[in-house]
């Protein structure tokens, strides 16, 4: 069974699965709301969370906003590029402005989430 895809959170987060590697980040409706991000805030390597347990945060120069976890995971990398160069998330949310790479600890929570379908959808009805 192949779950390679992208899957996105009512928080505005995605996930993508590429193969044995998994990312996490914000999505590109997100950092367009926060305007230009500034800091980003992110867990150290080998932490646990549940989904829906916050994570990390990004701080751009209109808020600070809070980073939850899609499902439960365990942080395998954190993309510390972020460090030097906050902005990437702006300008590649979903490339190269990802935040963490995990290793998912419950596949079967992948079904509560959003295809990109459903999450433009719902982009749609939150902003009327």
């Amino acid at each position: 069974m192949s779950l390679d895809g992208i899957y996105y959170t009512k928080e505005h987060e995605w996930i993508r699965i590429d193969g044995a590697d998994v990312f996490v980040g914000i999505t590109d409706h997100a950092q367009a709301e926060l305007g230009d991000i500034v800091f980003v805030e992110l867990p150290e390597t080998d932490e646990s969370f549940e989904m829906g347990e916050e994570f990390g945060s990004v701080e751009s120069v209109k808020a600070v906003s809070e980073l939850f976890s899609p499902l439960d995971c365990k942080v395998l990398e954190v993309n510390e590029d972020l460090e030097d160069e906050p902005a990437l998330v702006n300008s590649s949310a979903q490339e190269k402005g990802w935040m963490v790479k995990v290793e998912i600890l419950d596949e079967s929570q992948l079904e509560s989430l959003m295809s990109p379908e459903q999450y433009e959808k719902f982009v749609e009805e939150e902003s009327n």
